[in-house]
């Protein structure tokens, strides 16, 4: 369902979230919404818009979101606001006039480096996943034939314009990014444990490069 001006957040915000929900979250799964810029919906926990700004469409990451298929207890939905008019060829696909940006695919590594040091998750192909991924291993992905087939961030393009995986791709920068973290925070992470009293991420704009 479209939601109207939810509230944007910053990296303050999204931490204070997860640590509210340390130990109930497991998984990441990494979507678009295939509706245009500017617009957000309630199916996900945090929605991401051309500029790179997050708006949060949830009171608590650990609600329940119908975003992923038989993949929704215990994870966090993220959404590019955008692929209004995406279409998928033989093999690869053609973004249309509403593809991915680069501020939203390196917001979206931001939050992904923030969440997974906040709530203990290694950043791993098996606990942060596009739908494309999380689809393709559960037999309605590309090459499926299914009727239902998604490919959300199955492939995105990198900042030199070349077509990268895209769980691989926002995965390798979320490694980075993570790295810009207070020290405190990656240790807690290592731990599986993020004390309430550590110290915050450093102030960064989630879409910094």
């Amino acid at each position: 369902m479209q939601v109207t001006n939810p509230p944007s957040i910053t990296s303050q915000d999204l931490l204070a979230l997860a640590q509210a929900a340390h130990g109930k979250i497991n998984r990441l799964y990494l979507h678009w919404t295939a509706g245009r810029y500017h617009q957000f919906f309630d199916d996900y926990h945090l929605n991401v818009d051309e500029d790179g700004q997050v708006y949060c469409t949830c009171h608590s990451l650990d609600e329940r979101k119908a975003h992923t298929y038989k993949r929704n207890t215990g994870s966090v939905g993220i959404a590019l606001c955008c692929a209004f008019d995406a279409s998928w060829t033989a093999t690869m696909p053609k973004f249309g006039t509403m593809p991915p940006t680069l501020k939203q695919l390196k917001s979206l590594a931001w939050i992904v480096a923030i969440l997974c040091t906040a709530l203990g998750i290694a950043i791993t192909s098996d606990t942060v996943m596009t739908h494309g991924e999380a689809a393709y291993r559960d037999g309605y992905g590309p090459g499926s034939g299914d009727p239902e087939t998604r490919w959300d961030l199955f492939w995105v393009l990198d900042e030199q314009g070349a077509f990268r995986q895209g769980g691989v791709y926002v995965r390798e920068l979320a490694r980075q990014y993570s790295t810009r973290l207070v020290p405190s925070q990656r240790k807690g992470a290592e731990q599986n444990a993020y004390p309430a009293s550590a110290a915050a991420p450093l102030q960064v704009p989630l879409f910094m490069e």
